[in-house]
């Protein structure tokens, strides 16, 4: 007879750990990364390489010689977090701020709390926005797609289509004249940096994402349906100029900038998201509401970072948000009894 074995839980395991969970989330990049290469050629090449690189090396040396720590370079977070730093930077970028970006984000917004898991904010976020902080005109100079036949610090560089439509919002362009094509949107052939392409791409990253059980759908759903719902609601309040329609003002705002790539890679990050899910769709509802804020009466013409982070604060809050357990209201009642 076999003895009975008592161990504390878990008693069964899922197969899941952090090292497959983040091999899936790059492998749902990596379409969108593929669209990046096509579009910046070797500047989207050199920045990735660079600050994925830069990530692991700042990881290994906090861990091994300040925390004194094994390196747990293992998990892949390190180069998952290079990645999305990467792909929230322009192509041009040059790799001395490239660096510093990354050092910021593992050793400032990762390590200082301890390494993964202790982080409150997303450590690619508060890198990125260091250097928007840091340098405002080399995190806006944009380069516009050339492929491969274009140059890395050399590339020809114009404003994003948010920024074209920031200007058409103030009465300052054309519509017809400065946006892009829809269709150039939704495949990526559009100016900004390297997760600002292809929402196509992103959108399917996502789905895969949900359909592996590595996300859930409560924050991307809620972070897109409350951006088109403000959206709308501009249109129908007159703000928009006459030569553009709600419909046209919702699809702009959904396929340009960051706002695929924070909803699904970004916000959905375990460590800075909300564990249950009414808190998740408050989480998500916050940031479409301050990314729609900022877009539309602030200085940026994107808000998604600072939305994501400012949401990342309400976190231990928005937790208090739970369930009732399984017999509370009856043991209230007896107690008030007594």
């Amino acid at each position: 007879m076999k003895p009975l074995i008592v161990s504390p839980a878990p008693h069964a395991h899922s197969g899941d750990s952090v090292r497959k969970n983040m091999l899936l989330v790059i492998a749902a990049l990596l379409p969108a990364y593929a669209v990046s290469l096509v579009a910046f050629g070797w500047g989207a090449l050199i920045t990735t390489l660079i600050s994925v690189a830069a990530c692991v090396c700042t990881e290994w040396v906090v861990a091994k010689y300040i925390l004194k720590e094994k390196p747990t370079l293992g998990d892949c977070s390190a180069v998952l977090t290079g990645l999305l730093l990467a792909f929230n930077l322009p192509s041009n970028l040059p790799w001395w701020i490239v660096i510093i970006g990354a050092v910021v984000a593992i050793g400032v917004g990762k390590m200082t709390f301890g390494g993964l898991g202790q982080n409150p904010f997303n450590p690619a976020l508060v890198g990125r926005v260091f250097l928007l902080i840091s340098f405002p005109v080399q995190m806006t100079t944009w380069p516009q797609p050339q492929g491969f036949a274009g140059g890395y610090t050399d590339a020809v560089t114009g404003a994003t289509p948010l920024s074209y439509l920031k200007n058409v919002l103030k009465g300052q362009g054309d519509m017809a004249a400065s946006l892009p094509d829809l269709k150039d949107a939704l495949l990526g052939m559009t100016g900004g940096s390297l997760g600002e392409v292809c929402a196509l791409a992103l959108i399917a990253g996502g789905i895969f994402l949900i359909c592996m059980r590595v996300i859930t759908w409560h924050i991307p759903v809620s972070i897109l349906a409350t951006v088109a719902v403000c959206a709308a609601l501009t249109g129908w309040c007159g703000i928009l100029p006459a030569d553009m329609c709600t419909g046209q003002y919702v699809a702009y705002t959904l396929l340009t900038g960051g706002l695929m790539l924070g909803a699904f890679f970004m916000a959905t990050d375990y460590v800075t998201s909300p564990m249950t899910g009414w808190g998740k769709i408050i989480f998500g509802i916050g940031i479409g509401l301050i990314v729609m804020v900022i877009r539309t009466w602030g200085a940026y013409p994107e808000g998604m970072s600072f939305a994501i982070l400012i949401m990342n604060a309400c976190v231990p809050l928005l937790n208090r948000i739970r369930p009732r357990r399984f017999g509370e209201k009856v043991r209230a009642a007896a107690t008030d009894k007594k």
